[in-house]
């Protein structure tokens, strides 16, 4: 599923597309992705302007000029696909701009969805209420991660994972984060020191913002909206390299599972 790097990467491949023009035809291909459209979407949205583009967590935001916000999740396979030179089979909805430039909406497997919700309500939305920090905001650093994971016995790989604690990590990125700041995914939380929690947040921002530059990890089906693909995962430092050398120190890269998800870790350097 896409993480923030690759969300990221497709919002910001929007916003010079959508911001400041109008919607001058919205068509849905069908009632439905992962749940129905909301009542009269492509209505709602044609002749609306793009007041801004953005993201929060692994979430897509396009605020329009009639006080409604669209919510884009692209969940396993979807894809923002820039000017199409044809329709293909699962463009599910079609986006066409007053300058002429269009947008497709592309899920094969459907797990993505569309919400059109009142600005002014958006914090409150199911999909985002409740979201920790996001970790390449103002507002995060050392001390709020140290607040997060204070007094938890739960393993620091899991708590990373979980929304409510940061927003928009998911398993590549945390993997490699724990990685760089040598800490077994397997930890008690609440039993890393300062100094180490420190690290762990400046690795966080520093893997994120180097996928985001490298336009995030294409494993599968993640593409920027123009179908550049991402290249971060050229340098993956362990995740999907089990059995392979640690570039650190040579032991074999391991692999564990941990609340159903893969976690690729060192057991020499982490700890």
């Amino acid at each position: 599923m896409p993480e923030l790097p690759e969300v990221e990467t497709v919002m910001r491949g929007l916003s010079p597309v959508w911001l400041g023009q109008r919607f001058a035809r919205v068509v849905l291909g069908r009632a439905d992705l992962r749940r129905p459209f909301p009542a009269g979407l492509g209505q709602r949205l044609t002749g609306a302007r793009v007041m801004a583009v953005g993201r929060r967590a692994k979430y897509g935001l396009v605020e329009t000029d009639r006080g409604d916000t669209l919510i884009i999740h692209l969940g396993m396979s979807g894809r923002m696909r820039l000017d199409p030179s044809v329709p293909m089979k699962h463009d599910h909805v079609v986006f066409e701009t007053d300058a002429g430039r269009v947008v497709a909406f592309n899920d094969a497997r459907r797990f993505g969805s569309l919400d059109l919700v009142p600005t002014e309500e958006l914090s409150a939305h199911p999909l985002l209420a409740g979201l920790g920090p996001e970790p390449l905001g103002p507002d995060f650093n050392a001390d709020v991660l140290a607040a997060v994971l204070a007094g938890r016995t739960a393993p620091v790989k899991a708590l990373l994972l979980d929304q409510r604690r940061v927003a928009g990590l998911g398993n590549i990125y945390v993997c490699e984060a724990l990685y760089r700041a040598g800490i077994d995914p397997r930890r008690a939380s609440g039993r890393i020191g300062a100094g180490r929690v420190a690290a762990l947040a400046e690795a966080v921002c520093a893997v994120l913002h180097e996928a985001i530059a490298a336009g995030g990890s294409s494993l599968r089906d993640h593409a920027a909206p123009d179908g550049t693909l991402g290249y971060f995962q050229a340098g993956f430092r362990v995740y999907g390299r089990e059995g392979e050398a640690c570039g650190g120190c040579g032991a074999p890269v391991r692999r564990l599972v941990q609340s159903g998800r893969s976690s690729f870790f060192c057991s020499r350097c982490q700890r």
